[in-house]
């Protein structure tokens, strides 16, 4: 999944940062609200870690501006206003979920999670198609009921695809969803990550899973 999280504090948002990367998320990062509104309207997200109190832009302005623009992404205000008032008014607004600051990371991410599922409208961490098993929130994937070794990039390039099922993807979408915006790929890295999954998939007798539709992309019947 790709996260966005938009918040001032310098120290906390590389935290933040290099703890979603460690759980396995592709994340960018926004300072103030107006990087944040910029990112959003160049790149799709899965969820949003938003702050409330941003400078340039503050928190519930940049809620109201993806609202209006009728982006559906989840987002999860993780916010110093503790009052219940504050969190009504967040989720009144369009947030999805609301956490106070100090906060559980372990807890965070449980959250991130949920509503990444919730966006696919998927009940349950584990998505099982024909004989091969994701399971989104240990991040593993088994193929004929054999775990497999899997990249960070080629797991979530799976994921994308298993998530976006029937959806054609073009490698440049999913060179976005695996990479930071800061990042310099290029849509070749997709075609070897692809290949290297098709051929871990071979060896536990997994033939044709993902697709090809030559000239668009690849997808997951």
């Amino acid at each position: 999944m790709k996260v966005l999280v938009v918040e001032d504090s310098q120290r906390l948002r590389h935290a933040l940062g290099e703890g979603l990367r460690r759980s396995g998320f592709t994340v960018d990062l926004a300072r103030d609200g107006e990087e944040g509104l910029n990112y959003v309207s160049v790149a799709e997200y899965d969820v949003i870690v938003l702050d409330i109190l941003l400078p340039k832009l503050d928190g519930t302005t940049l809620l109201k501006e993806i609202r209006k623009s009728g982006n559906p992404v989840n987002v999860l205000i993780l916010s110093a206003k503790d009052m219940v008032e504050d969190r009504v008014a967040g989720l009144e607004l369009g947030a999805d979920d609301y956490m106070v600051k100090p906060f559980s990371f372990d807890e965070l991410v449980a959250r991130i999670k949920a509503l990444g599922r919730r966006k696919f409208e998927q009940k349950t961490s584990v998505i099982k198609i024909d004989q091969v098993t994701l399971d989104i929130s240990k991040r593993q994937v088994w193929a004929n009921k054999q775990l497999l070794q899997l990249t960070r990039a080629e797991y979530n390039i799976l994921e994308q695809l298993v998530l976006r099922r029937g959806r054609v993807l073009s490698k440049n979408q999913l060179m976005e969803w695996v990479s930071e915006s800061d990042s310099v790929s290029t849509s070749n890295v997709v075609e070897v990550m692809v290949s290297s999954l098709r051929k871990k998939l071979v060896q536990s007798n997994i033939e044709v899973f993902i697709k090809t539709k030559r000239g668009f992309g690849y997808y997951v019947d």
